[in-house]
């Protein structure tokens, strides 16, 4: 009579799942990211082998070098079990062979994660919490924080139901192009969110008055006039918003940055996200780079020129 094959739970591989939450927990310098793979793995492990040497042995195969993004560990880990579940069944399988899939997989697989992740979903769904909470609903945080965990938890089970499904399958797949038009377009639409962001976090405002044009009577509040008493502020008010919508000042100051905003608003912070961009195009530290825009910050705001 033929021995029951052991098999993986679905209940099994949540928890694998759940645990890779942590992947980095215990990132290191020499191994980076193994120590979290491996932790993930002791569920499956202690389902599959019996024995305290069989679990060690298992358990020292995935202590190896290991670093990718940590969402899209996830279907590698996928692959792992399936591989772990044969190899305890029987079907001979070396370390060799568990750590070269683990090896193909991890490099281009880490290069989808950030476009995909950090420059497209995550400024989306921040943006749409940040605008909520500008605005004093508590609702932005709660929102980005339901939204963004909904989102990379499902990804990180789906994915790795894939990989356990497909086995050493999927490392045919990373070989194509699938993945190079997947990073392509992600690349792509991060970009194009992070340009329509640069106009509401990037501000430079110019002080430098170009004309001071004093107004005709009548177009500006005379505070000399007003009451004496509280009711002033009222009378202000509705001159200046509520009724004839006049001046709060004599003089109409028109500065450098209001004629910008004319011809194209938000035409300085765009070319200063340029410029950061060409700077680091050309292999310029970004440590440079922030100190550098806090010296000229500091400076034009010394010389009159930035408020």
């Amino acid at each position: 009579m033929a021995e029951k094959k052991i098999r993986l739970t679905k209940r099994d591989r949540w928890s694998v799942c759940w645990r890779s939450t942590f992947l980095q927990g215990s990132w290191n310098y020499e191994r980076m990211q193994n120590g979290g793979y491996a932790f993930s793995l002791i569920p499956a492990i202690k389902k599959l082998y019996k024995t305290k040497e069989d679990r060690a042995a298992a358990l020292k195969r995935h202590l190896e070098f290991f670093n990718t993004h940590p969402y899209l560990a996830s279907p590698i880990i996928g692959v792992s079990l399936a591989l772990e579940e044969d190899n305890a069944n029987g079907t001979a399988i070396d370390n060799a062979t568990m750590s070269g899939v683990k090896v193909g997989m991890m490099g281009p697989l880490a290069g989808v994660g950030d476009p995909v992740f950090w420059y497209t979903a995550r400024p989306i769904i921040a943006g749409l919490g940040a605008s909520l909470a500008i605005s004093g609903n508590i609702l932005g945080p709660i929102l980005f924080f339901v939204l963004w965990n909904v989102m990379r938890i499902a990804f990180m089970w789906y994915t790795q139901e894939f990989g356990y499904q497909t086995g050493t399958k999927i490392t045919d797949d990373v070989s194509g192009g699938l993945l190079q038009k997947v990073t392509r377009g992600a690349a792509m639409m991060g970009m194009f969110v992070l340009g329509t962001l640069i106009e509401r976090w990037v501000t430079i405002k110019f002080t430098p008055v170009v004309s001071r044009v004093k107004q005709s009577s009548g177009a500006y509040i005379d505070w000399n006039k007003l009451p004496n008493n509280p009711t002033a502020i009222r009378d202000a008010l509705q001159q200046w918003n509520m009724g004839k919508g006049l001046s709060l000042t004599e003089y109409k100051v028109t500065t450098l940055q209001d004629n910008l905003d004319s011809l194209i608003p938000g035409l300085a912070a765009l070319l200063l996200t340029l410029l950061c961009m060409w700077l680091l195009k050309k292999k310029v530290s970004p440590i440079v780079i922030i100190l550098g825009l806090f010296i000229v910050g500091i400076l034009g705001h010394v010389i009159g020129l930035l408020g």
